[in-house]
């Protein structure tokens, strides 16, 4: 059986912890080479090709898509220079640092997909179907909190021309959660924001974010106790996701359902939309969360920030 012979540039934690290790357990990718502009990083991966550049990564004959955990500000340019060189482009969120910035991703003959790998869990397929069921009746409020403590100002999250700040980095997680269960777009939002006087950086954002049937409100902090939650409102019921972004890969996770408990199977979530998107290459057909999705979450964050 073909796989589809992935790329990584850069050397990024995400990428060493979570995302390379769990491709390596994938049915339809494999992890073949990586790049990093200090080769002896690449090295140390411990990948088959290791480069000292992106562009010698990308211009590898043998590399069919790229992974992108690149900081915010460089996913742009760097999908573009793998897309027009032919290879299918895997790129953390957020995809851009606005949305006009991320339509310039639109129109490309190769698959583009944002690295939400939230979006593919189990545990929201299943509150999705519930929800689309009509399991807790019409939903009317999708409420989250995700936080965490970072104060490093050598930390790519707290620079702010590089696209850092909470809202950039996990308030995008309850939003496109929220635009994924509701089905529509946001067409308003009001939000509180506190920035950091030294950083330049959103470190606490509280919005709402109003939909034709209901409403998302959440808050997202870079300096709290770290922290997160979802929960779905119905007319007839409630819907609890216990770990909705961070889902552990070696243990069961859990939903709740009025009170009683979902438990979801083991799995990896950077495993399965890996393979998702491996799959979506080799069959033709649509990655999990496309590029046209990925500017509507712009959008979205950007309204935020206008409000």
């Amino acid at each position: 059986m073909r796989k589809i012979r992935w790329g990584v540039l850069g050397t990024a934690k995400i990428a060493l912890t979570k995302v390379i290790p769990a491709m390596r357990q994938c049915e339809f990718a494999e992890i073949t080479a990586i790049a990093s502009r200090d080769l002896e990083k690449a090295k140390a991966a411990g990948i088959a090709k290791a480069y000292g550049s992106y562009e010698a990564l990308i211009a590898d004959p043998e590399i069919d898509a790229v992974y992108i955990p690149l900081p915010n500000h460089l996913h742009v340019p760097w999908s573009i220079e793998a897309a027009r060189a032919g290879k299918h482009v895997l790129c953390e969120k957020p995809i851009a640092l606005c949305a006009a910035e991320a339509r310039e991703l639109l129109g490309f003959l190769v698959k583009i997909g944002e690295a939400f790998m939230a979006r593919t869990h189990p545990q929201w397929v299943r509150v999705a179907e519930l929800i689309r069921a009509g399991r807790i009746g019409d939903l009317r409020v999708v409420d989250g909190f995700f936080s965490y403590d970072n104060r490093d100002p050598k930390n790519v999250r707290n620079v702010a021309e590089w696209g850092g700040g909470g809202l950039m980095d996990i308030g995008c997680y309850p939003i496109t959660l929220s635009r994924m269960l509701f089905g529509e777009e946001p067409v308003r939002a009001k939000s509180a924001i506190e920035w950091d006087p030294v950083f330049k950086i959103d470190r606490l954002t509280s919005a709402i974010l109003e939909f034709p049937s209901g409403r998302c409100v959440f808050t997202c902090s870079t300096q709290l106790a770290p922290y997160q939650k979802m929960r779905m409102f119905g007319t007839r019921g409630v819907i609890e996701v216990e770990i909705p972004f961070n889902a552990p890969p070696d243990r069961p996770t859990r939903i709740f359902v009025d009170g009683v408990v979902e438990e979801l199977p083991v799995c990896d979530q950077y495993t399965i939309q890996g393979d998702l998107f491996s799959r979506a290459i080799l069959e033709d057909g649509p990655v999990p969360v496309p590029v046209e999705d990925a500017v509507k979450n712009m959008e979205a964050i950007e309204m935020v920030f206008r409000a």
